[in-house]
């Protein structure tokens, strides 16, 4: 349970103790956003936040980030309308030091004014980052378009012109007024004590820091609307983008948990009324969701999708024809009652990591008035009936005054008078909600017993059934949850250049139907265990994940077993998922960083697998059929082949009983897997640019890098992070020092062979050429000269943090423990991450660079102007 403690200058504290891992997380959420700024402050909000983390009175720019990562941890911030927050999650010994950090950062900024004027620069981009986004631009468009007097309708990072014309006396005047003891929440959440959190809170938040809080900025209340409003324009994305929006309260409303789960009931998850009509059924749109945006103030009823530019008519009237069924009827109770399950599993499951319940617990406090709301809000939720939904739905879906707002890429057509049209042709003829396909057979789900705690806890229980498949087992109690995750080796490596795109929509199919449930059923079935379920095709293996709460661990079992060795890849639904992913391939366009990285790819390897796109070509994905989908299943995924993991609240050997009943019957026999023959490294530069009219150039420069089994890996994770990261050389140089870019990193992605080494960045056309060169050159400092001590220390540090970070969730540890089992790595290979970091010197540091980084021998992809 929380506990709240105010300081004597207002600040306030909340604490939660997790014991989960030994980590903690620390937020400070500042009552500031962008809504609170005067016309002449646009984005001022915004540019604060990055303005914190570039120097104090004790700390020179880049050394905050450089200080959090050295103790293992992370840290950043957001802003948003409402609020700013600064976070961290690091090691729970060296809890102190991260609020230091914070506090440091939030008491003492210097705004020192050459650090403002590159700080601008950085914004700059980070804003034409956004422009070449369409779901940034199709946002913008949106709440300009509903709002006409509330700031919700500007953008929290403002223009350049407005950044540009920021002064340090006006940063420092924004922060003086809003950055005050009584404005600031502080939550701490981990494995560390109240009685220390308090201590260090009043040490280093309070004492003789007590400056009044200044009165806010008024904001203007935004009318009722008075009709309609349209905005569809031409766009240079390659789909459609359509938004509709319905005026809602702010998140204090008391129809707030109603209007929740009406947004759940019309358009989340593949049950919802959306998807199953527009998408499912009458295959309309790529991606259909619905929501309810509740800020401080007054928020948004909307629905969001992507699709085909020339179904923009039928898609809007038939998504409109179901949210006005929602207004013409309500929804059936098992409806009600599935989504009150998933509403009240949300909070079990944001429980698994320190940040996710630090982040709830700061939402609430900060927007809701305090914590205790949470319980409020959840006892009202399970006392909703289908009339009290209903006629939320009655109040605010009014269609007189809805908005809509579009991108429609070249060739598409939607007019003003057309989305008149289809506002009153739904409102008229609503039609009939089409009932949901219920599970004609849902595996049984016996007794829930699956859980419990036995000697086993903690300890991965490992055996190999007769058939060869190989059962990974842990109990972990923390939470009610269970996750599993079956791999097979195989994924795009066992592609050919006429089957790429394979892996894709085979992963994608292993959920769409088997030979005793449909798509619909099975999805149904896991919402009714407040689950998920999705496979996922990677460069190397092919994989089946679920999470369950664990009373519903034997149902959602029984699923999962279905989905892996029965599944009946359906015609129907394999033309549902290739279509969708032929529009996935057609918009490639509108990612320009990741076709940055497949350019890169298909550059680095001439003739390995690893050279493809993992979503595949236009022209192989629309050969692919259900007969190739099976024969490569059969092949590659007998169940002597397969490594599953369990982790979870479960109790070990009853879960090893049933595992054994639904996966140890014999296959057909497994197949010698396929020689995949190795590729050697360019011998000589090489370097291509595709021509993409964007605001930004997006460059990846890198070398071939090393396998999962190459004891070297870990000295290049180490120089990776020497160069990544807030703390790292090419953001202290080229972001920090140079303004060239909002995103600069580099990476090493290995695989069961050679991966590749890279760094990147996204910078302006006109920066382009200076941009490269400066990664060139960061590049040859770690060829000249062995990395420092303290970089060492840092970059090991961090590794070894963020390791224990990324392993709080259940899932995350499945899918750790199968894919290295799979890959021959072992299932401990994770818990000895650490000593092998750890062990590594600078003097390997300085050997891998060299072995890996050949100058000579580059490979430069360009994408953009």
């Amino acid at each position: 349970m929380p506990t709240r403690h105010r300081l004597e200058n207002g600040l306030t504290l909340l604490h939660e103790h997790q014991g989960t891992a030994r980590v903690v997380a620390w937020q400070i959420w500042v009552d500031v956003g962008g809504a609170d700024e005067s016309p002449d402050e646009a984005g001022l909000a915004h540019l604060h936040e990055h303005m914190l983390f570039k120097g104090t009175e004790r700390r020179g720019p880049g050394e905050i980030a450089r200080d959090i990562e050295a103790h293992g941890g992370e840290v950043n911030a957001w802003t948003s309308w409402d609020h700013t927050v600064y976070h961290t999650v690091m090691a729970a010994q060296f809890a102190r030091e991260g609020l230091d950090v914070l506090a440091d950062a939030v008491r003492f900024p210097r705004f020192d004014p050459t650090e403002l004027q590159r700080e601008c620069e950085v914004v700059v981009e980070e804003i034409k980052r956004a422009e070449d986004s369409p779901a940034r631009r199709a946002s913008r468009d949106l709440f300009r378009e509903s709002y006409q007097v509330h700031p919700y309708r500007l953008p929290v990072l403002g223009t350049p012109e407005s950044v540009r014309a920021t002064t340090r006396e006006r940063i420092y005047d924004f922060y003086r007024r809003h950055y005050t003891p009584e404005a600031m929440t502080l939550v701490a959440v981990g494995d560390v004590p109240l009685e220390s959190v308090r201590t260090w809170a009043e040490e280093l938040l309070g004492g003789d820091w007590r400056r009044p809080r200044a009165p806010g900025h008024h904001r203007p209340p935004e009318p009722p609307r008075a009709g309609r409003r349209v905005h569809v324009v031409p766009d240079e994305a390659k789909e459609a983008w359509l938004n509709v929006s319905f005026a809602i309260p702010g998140a204090n409303h008391e129809d707030v948990p109603a209007l929740d789960v009406l947004a759940m009931l019309a358009g989340q998850g593949e049950t919802s009324r959306l998807f199953r009509q527009v998408k499912r059924d009458a295959r309309l749109v790529n991606e259909i969701s619905a929501y309810a945006y509740t800020p401080v103030d007054p928020g948004l009823f909307g629905i969001g999708m992507t699709l085909p530019g020339e179904k923009v008519r039928p898609a809007l009237t038939e998504s409109l024809r179901a949210l006005a069924q929602l207004v013409a009827a309500p929804p059936s109770a098992e409806e009600l009652s599935t989504i009150q399950a998933l509403v009240e599993s949300e909070a079990v499951y944001a429980r698994e990591t320190v940040q996710g319940l630090a982040r709830k617990l700061g939402h609430y406090e900060t927007t809701l008035g305090g914590f205790e709301a949470e319980e409020r809000y959840h006892a009202r939720v399970a006392a909703l009936t289908p009339d009290a939904v209903w006629q939320v739905a009655r109040r605010y879906l009014d269609f007189d005054t809805a908005v809509v707002t579009g991108l429609l890429p070249a060739g598409a057509q939607l007019t003003d008078a057309e989305v008149h049209g289809a506002l009153d042709e739904a409102r008229r003829d609503p039609g009939i909600t089409t009932p949901a396909r219920r599970a004609r057979s849902a595996p049984s789900a016996g007794t829930p017993k699956l859980k419990g705690s036995g000697p086993e806890a903690g300890r991965i229980v490992q055996e190999t059934l007769a058939n060869g498949a190989t059962l990974l087992l842990r109990e972990e109690h923390a939470v009610p949850l269970v996750a599993m995750r079956a791999a097979f080796v195989g994924g795009l490596r066992f592609e050919t250049e006429e089957t790429n795109g394979l892996t894709t929509l085979l992963s994608r199919m292993l959920t769409r139907g088997t030979r005793t449930l449909g798509a619909e059923e099975i999805q149904h079935v896991m919402d009714a265990c407040a689950g998920s379920i999705a496979g996922a095709g990677g460069r190397n293996s092919v994989s089946l994940r679920t999470e369950t709460l664990s009373r519903h661990l034997e149902r959602a079992f029984a699923v999962f077993a279905d989905c892996l060795l029965g599944p009946a890849f359906p015609e129907e639904e394999l033309e549902r998922e290739r279509a969708l992913l032929l529009q996935e391939i057609a918009a490639r366009e509108d990612r320009p960083s990741s076709l940055a990285f497949d350019t890169f790819s298909k550059a680095l390897f001439q003739h390995h697998p690893y050279r493809m796109p993992q979503i595949g070509e236009r022209a192989t994905v629309e050969r692919l059929g259900a007969d190739e989908l099976r024969a490569h299943h059969r092949r590659f995924h007998d169940p002597s082949r397969m490594v599953l993991s369990i982790i979870g609240d479960v109790h070990a050997a009853e879960v090893l009983d049933r595992a054994r009943a639904l996966f140890g019957a014999a296959g057909e026999g497994a197949q010698p897997l396929p020689a995949v023959p190795r590729e050697d490294p360019p011998t000589e530069r090489r370097r291509v640019h595709r021509l993409l009219a964007r605001a930004q150039s997006h460059v990846v420069l890198g070398f071939q890098g090393l396998t999962v089994f190459d004891p070297d890996r870990y000295a290049l994770e180490v120089l990776s992070t020497v160069l990544s990261g807030m703390g790292g050389r090419l953001f202290t140089e080229l972001r920090d020092r140079r303004s060239m870019a909002y995103s600069v990193t580099s990476m090493a992605v290995e695989g069961i062979d050679p991966g590749y080494f890279a760094v990147y960045i996204g910078t302006s056309p006109d920066k382009r050429e200076a941009a490269e060169a400066g990664m060139e050159a960061e590049l040859r400092r770690v060829l000249d000269a062995p990395i420092s001590a303290a970089e060492l220390d840092r970059a090991r540090a961090h590794l070894v943090g963020t390791h224990e970070i990324s392993l709080q969730r259940n899932a995350a540890r499945a899918a750790v423990i199968a894919l290295d089992t799979a890959y021959g790595l072992g299932p401990d290979n994770f818990e000895r991450y650490a000593e092998r970091i750890e062990a590594v010197t600078t003097e390997e540091v300085l050997r891998v660079a060299r072995r890996v980084i050949q100058l000579d021998r580059a490979v430069v992809a360009v994408v953009g102007p």
